[in-house]
């Protein structure tokens, strides 16, 4: 196979093709910096929508019913005595799930609203559920997600500085939370209800976006290995191949998982009602298109931002600006400055192509011996000597 051969994809791995995001690192911290914004801006204004299960109060579960939610509100909120608006969701195809705030009289009241439902719906005590949470399990849940979080982010920064180094673990963090806040803030902008479906939704992600960031951070490792004993490329540059030789598996692997989850949540929970699902769906696909966001566009360029400060990369940035420098000034045509730097790049994603090899020549530094003068004498050399 010719080696200008295959794809896109496959260009993007040789770096014949090859698209600067870690150059333009400061426009993707600002579009990060403004999505926050928002969604911080979300949670200060308008808070999150916490479930029964952290809030307390009353959940009512109807199995072997055909009503719709509207005849199941209206028959809950003619009972005397409930306080608020009954928040009613269908769970599967014959069952609804209703969630009360605390109920005034307690007992006698949730007695009126089991009769109610009996009477308006058809149904018999067997397949009307009942129960009462209280506030303090919801902050069981929340003490033991924050503390599984916890120990999650623990486990990546020691498991990714002893396989990496500690720059690519704080690096990785930091996509983590920049996901994290994103998920949350678009919970509080939307209404949609926090429960413990939400929170295992939410740690799930923690994980898919830690797996990509792991991808692309392994490439770096492979590209940047030795680099500094030479004036190929600089880090940044190095890393930035990484992105692109990475691209196009994170592209597909995201689209992959964000298909079916998107059926869960626009077709499950929006045209079935599906509240489970929906409370889970959401956090893992806002959580999926996140988490491959941050690992391009957030965890590279600040990972390349915190090696370009160390003194040997430093000097390595200063051999490769002046090496380009110098095959600008040689190249035939007058070649704009900077124009070596996508030829660096390729030569280095060809040389991490497996089967690879350079030629002699270009390994050793040789370069062609010129024939020395005198060595054959011209013809009309030749000819002046004869006569």
């Amino acid at each position: 196979m010719s080696r200008n051969g295959g794809g896109f994809g496959a260009r993007l791995y040789r770096g014949e093709v090859s698209y600067d995001f870690v150059g333009r690192q400061k426009t993707w911290y600002l579009i990060s910096a403004v999505i926050l914004l928002v969604a911080a801006a979300g949670l200060a204004v308008r808070g999150l929508n916490l479930g029964v299960e952290f809030r307390g109060g009353t959940l009512i579960t109807v199995k072997n019913t055909t009503a719709t939610v509207e005849q199941v509100r209206e028959a809950v909120k003619s009972v005397e005595g409930v306080g608020g608006e009954p928040i009613v969701q269908k769970v599967g195809g014959d069952s609804v799930r209703i969630q009360l705030g605390h109920v005034g009289a307690g007992a006698a009241v949730t007695e009126k609203i089991q009769d109610m439902l009996e009477q308006k719906l058809g149904v018999t005590e067997r397949d009307i559920s009942i129960q009462q949470i209280g506030p303090s399990w919801g902050g069981d849940i929340s003490r033991k997600a924050l503390l599984a979080l916890g120990v999650f982010l623990l486990a990546v920064i020691v498991y990714l500085s002893v396989m990496f180094e500690w720059k690519m673990a704080f690096s990785a963090v930091i996509a983590l939370l920049h996901d994290l806040v994103i998920t949350v803030g678009v919970y509080a902008l939307t209404g949609f209800e926090v429960t413990p479906a939400t929170v295992i939704g939410i740690l799930t992600i923690l994980g898919y976006s830690l797996y990509d960031t792991v991808v692309v951070f392994d490439k770096v490792k492979e590209n940047t290995r030795g680099l500094t004993g030479g004036a190929r490329m600089t880090y940044s540059q190095a890393a930035n191949l990484a992105v692109n030789q990475t691209l196009i598996r994170s592209i597909n692997t995201s689209v992959t998982a964000l298909l079916p989850v998107g059926s869960i949540l626009f077709v499950g929970a929006g045209l079935l009602g599906a509240g489970v699902l929906k409370d889970i769906a959401l956090a893992i696909f806002v959580g999926i298109a996140a988490g491959t966001y941050s690992s391009i566009f957030i965890a590279t360029p600040l990972l390349a931002d915190l090696k370009e400060r160390e003194p040997a990369m430093k000097a390595l940035a200063k051999r490769v600006q002046a090496r380009q420098q110098q095959a600008t000034a040689g190249a035939d045509g007058g070649k704009p400055t900077g124009a070596a730097a996508p030829a660096e790049e390729k030569a280095l994603a060809e040389a991490t192509l497996p089967g690879n090899a350079a030629p002699t020549g270009a390994r050793s530094g040789q370069r062609p011996q010129p024939r020395r003068a005198g060595t054959r004498p011209s013809a009309k050399h030749r000819g002046k000597k004869r006569r």
